[in-house]
């Protein structure tokens, strides 16, 4: 173990190598005609115009911060929040950057070499999102872990303050990209299919390429540092735990009597099992491009539940050389194929019998579609989370609450290989767009249809993986959160929680809104940009001559789409921003600890049961859409009734399962990485 540090750090630089090899393997293939080239170098220069100005607003936020942090816990803690913030931002320019250059190499593919290529090619520019991802945290925890292993009196405040760094870019990073990108999309389909009725996608919508610009914003950058925040706060999480625990109970984890010597395996054990998940992950990866004459949708599948097993299988042969016990393997594995079941799980209810019957419900109008769609969201609650209650679980049997914990890490093991499979999802949907707009033809566009259509289900899969994965945390940071309290209060001083206490209750109670305000001010947010995209989309429509007839020559102009959306997502993001990070700390200084744990939990319960609900009934509302579009239903294809209720559906849920799901999930991270980092300044409140 003492050298630990050196393969974590070690194995996060060959990611990041194999991540460029990737990068210039896809920047070097071909791009297509100039058409195809023209429409991808507005994509790009749109969503790097994007991100340009949203890292702006962001490192004023990030200078605001370590200067508060500077003051209160110091210089080094305000530095580390600036690179756990900074990491992320670099993992999210780099994976989107080269997201945009797949896009159009995947259509091109798809044109001249046939729908395994592109497959392989979309999953090239996936994985270098997901490298990024899982290569940075791993060596920015691996730093920390080698300056402060042998003094934890620091070791603490400074992965909490990298997490808090992680998760609040995180915050906005999602909250900013989803907004745009549903703004977008659902201005762009109003305006085409519902007031022109033009096909998707159709090159003279103004609409249709900020449209793509946002699938690179929203579920490409915006995913990424999403993921990467859960794969950092995981690992701090049972870190925490590690530090504070008393022996009894880490007395579980390994063969040892040494409170020392428990303290030290404790804290390296997420460290030690990131970095085999980050190497099975480079295997995974490499298997997964090597079965691209399988069925899309069979090669995503399996690379999304082949790393629980060689996780496993790697762990159980490695943990106990280092003294490990048993329950470590077992709990690692509970973790791990707890987040596969989430997966499937999510993959049945957004892909399977139930998008079935959204589509059929359609037939009787836009309102049964809508309610079936509902009802559908509520239901795919109940197993995962059973399913995430079973984890907890095994975990605290064999763990304790470090068990919890270190079944978080567990599922996130396998980041790099989630990421590679979710970033595919808007890469395949950009390369039909593309296809589309650059007129390539029935054929191409049916290879890009159904790598689209896979990819639809792979982004619901990860939406999904990534609540189950932030519950399980939410969960670890709450208990770390209650143990940071009572080091800093002292023996015989500890937080002690009754939900007979009426301020746990008043908690409980304030922290169940908050999800509500932001899942509001975020629906709020896309309907308002989306409206106003859909009066600028008619304008242009109305006044540029030419223009709807598709004359030759004639353009539309993008340019206004695309200014819209960026200004609405950068204003909207500040509120629901501003919630997650201030809470918490309005809660702590004023009301105190007690108060302050009730609202986490009470965050928790309805954060994970909204989240679910939009992101799983948005995905079920699209894939009904598309069901209908491919004969689904027979003699209700594109254009029928039965087909503009699906829309309508579809349009409901795009924010859903966009913007305001992924940020509530977000937003319980943030308030719990933000409480464990000012515990010890409100322990006493």
């Amino acid at each position: 173990m003492e050298s630990l540090h050196l393969q974590s750090i070690g194995t996060g630089g060959v990611a990041l190598v194999v991540a460029l090899i990737f990068y210039a393997k896809v920047k070097s293939a071909p791009e297509g005609n100039e058409a195809m080239a023209r429409i991808a170098r507005y994509i790009r220069e749109g969503s790097m115009a994007f991100l340009t100005t949203e890292y702006k607003v962001l490192a004023a936020y990030a200078v605001v911060v370590f200067g508060l942090l500077a003051v209160s816990l110091g210089p080094l803690a305000g530095a580390w929040f600036l690179a756990g913030a900074v990491l992320s931002l670099v993992a999210g320019f780099i994976g989107m950057k080269a997201a945009t250059f797949a896009n159009v190499r995947t259509a091109e593919a798809a044109r001249a070499k046939g729908k395994a290529d592109a497959l392989v090619m979309a999953l090239d520019g996936g994985s270098v999102m997901g490298l990024c991802v899982a290569g940075l945290g791993l060596i920015g925890m691996g730093v920390l872990y080698m300056l402060y292993r042998n003094d934890h009196e620091h070791l603490g405040t400074m992965i909490h303050a990298f997490a808090v760094g992680a998760s609040s870019i995180a915050l906005f990073a999602r909250i900013g990209g989803g907004i745009y990108t549903k703004a977008a999309d659902v201005g762009a389909d109003i305006a085409g299919k519902v007031v022109e009725n033009i096909p998707e996608d159709d090159p003279r919508n103004p609409g249709v390429i900020a449209d793509n610009v946002g699938d690179n914003v929203g579920d490409t950058a915006g995913m990424g540092a999403d993921i990467y925040e859960s794969y950092v706060a995981a690992m701090v999480a049972a870190m925490a735990l590690g530090l504070t625990l008393p022996q009894e109970q880490l007395q579980r984890v390994a063969d040892t009597t040494d409170l020392e010597r428990l303290r030290m395996l404790s804290v390296a054990l997420p460290l030690l099992l990131a970095t085999i998940g980050l190497m099975i992950s480079i295997v995974g990866i490499f298997i997964t491009r090597a079965l691209k004459n399988m069925p899309p949708a069979t090669v995503l599948r399996l690379a999304l539940i082949l790393p629980p097993f060689l996780v496993t299988g790697a762990a159980a042969a490695a943990l106990p050389s280092f003294g490990f016990k048993l329950g470590a393997t077992i709990t690692l594995a509970a973790g791990a194929f707890g987040g596969a079941a989430v997966g499937l799980i999510t993959d049945y209810y957004t892909s399977m019998k139930p998008i079935r019957a959204v589509a059929e419900a359609s037939l009787t109008g836009a309102g049964t579609n809508v309610i079936r769609g509902l009802a559908v969201g509520l239901e795919s609650t109940v197993l995962p989370l059973i399913v995430l209650c079973g984890v907890g679980a095994v975990s605290n049997h064999y763990l304790g609450l470090y068990g919890i914990a270190l079944a978080a890490v567990g599922m996130l093991a396998g980041t790099a290989i989630v990421m590679t499979v979710d970033t595919y999802g808007p890469i395949a949907d950009n390369a039909g767009g593309i296809s589309e707009m650059s007129g390539l033809g029935k054929e191409v566009r049916e290879i890009t249809d159904e790598l689209d259509a896979v990819g639809n289900t792979t982004a619901a899969v990860g939406k999904g993986f990534a609540i189950g994965s932030a519950v399980l945390t939410v969960i670890a940071l709450f208990a770390a959160f209650n143990m940071e309290v009572n080091r800093a209060r002292g023996v015989g001083h500890e937080l002690v929680l009754q939900l007979t206490d009426s301020n746990v209750l008043m908690g409980v109670l304030f922290g169940a809104v908050l999800p509500c305000i932001v899942g509001a001010s975020t629906m709020t947010a896309v309907g308002r940009a989306a409206g106003a995209i859909v009066v600028e989309i008619k304008r242009q429509f109305d006044e540029i001559p030419g223009l709807r007839e598709g004359k030759e020559g004639v353009e539309p102009q993008p340019k206004a789409i695309v200014d819209i959306a960026t200004s609405a997502a950068l204003r909207e993001m500040l509120f629901p921003g501003a919630v997650a990070v201030l809470a918490p700390v309005v809660v702590g200084f004023v009301a105190g600890p007690t108060v302050l744990a009730g609202t986490l939990a009470g965050a928790l319960a309805v954060g994970a049961t909204l989240s679910l609900v939009m992101a799983n009934g948005g995905g079920a509302w699209d894939n009904a859409k598309k069901f209908i579009e491919k004969g689904g239903l027979p003699g209700h294809k594109k254009g029928s009734d039965a087909h503009k209720a699906a829309v309508v559906g579809d349009t409901v849920g795009d924010p859903f399962k966009d913007t305001s799901g992924p940020g509530i999930a977000i937003l319980i991270k943030v308030m719990s990485v933000v409480s464990l980092l000012i515990a010890p300044l409100v322990a006493n409140r």
